[in-house]
């Protein structure tokens, strides 16, 4: 009996349904990727999985990785993706954001955002507060952030995600990548850490189609 774990898991898992939440869009249909396009290679295969040599933490409890190609130029992208202050027009979940700076996005600049996350069996309804600080910033190629997420039942210690954004054929690939570390993480194993795993993996695609849907649109 695992009695020490089970009883957290839908906690995680209820966090990556209010993450999927907030990539999805009321009038954002599903896509499929672009031909020849991987929608979740293995980091190690996915060309540009860094940001001038920083990264997430590839031995965290939980990892996800995804790309899609987005029939937009770069600097569209970039720029939608880096207005965060805007993230609630396109992102349902994203119920509150707010730059703690001004300007361009740039190494320690911070923004604040909170998303809901729905009840489970086993834990009640919570709202998450995202600290995030930019780490890592090259203007149209890539960005890192990295901070806690924190609410009253909830507590992911450190998450980092990264965005790298290359021009091709058709438009710009655009890969992401998130880790999530927390003590109640670490102590899940098989079909909880692969739930947990799936629910990030399921917000970073719905937040990358959300992005590929405003692109094409703009």
């Amino acid at each position: 009996m695992k009695n020490s774990t089970r009883p957290r898991v839908p906690v995680f898992v209820a966090i990556g349904a209010s993450l999927l939440l907030a990539g999805c869009s009321t009038s954002a249909a599903p896509r499929d990727p672009a031909p020849g396009v991987p929608s979740s290679p293995a980091p190690a295969a996915t060309a540009g999985n860094e940001c001038d040599g920083a990264t997430i933490n590839r031995s965290a409890s939980i990892t996800s990785a995804h790309d899609l190609l987005v029939d937009a130029p770069v600097d569209r992208v970039w720029d939608l993706l880096t207005d965060v202050e805007g993230w609630s027009d396109w992102q349902q979940a994203v119920t509150s954001i707010e730059r703690v700076d001004s300007g361009a996005l740039a190494a320690e600049s911070q923004f604040i955002w909170t998303t809901p996350v729905p009840e489970s069996q086993l834990s009640p309804a919570d709202t998450l507060t995202i600290t995030s600080t930019v780490q890592q910033v090259d203007p149209g190629n890539c960005l890192l952030w990295q901070g806690p997420a924190i609410g009253e039942s909830i507590q992911i210690d450190e998450g980092i995600h990264l965005w790298t954004f290359t021009e091709v054929e058709g438009g710009t690939l655009v890969h992401t990548e998130e880790s999530w570390d927390a003590p109640v993480l670490s102590a899940l194993e098989g079909a909880d850490a692969e739930a947990a795993e799936g629910m990030l993996g399921g917000g970073l695609e719905a937040w990358l189609e959300n992005l590929k849907v405003t692109a094409e649109a703009a």
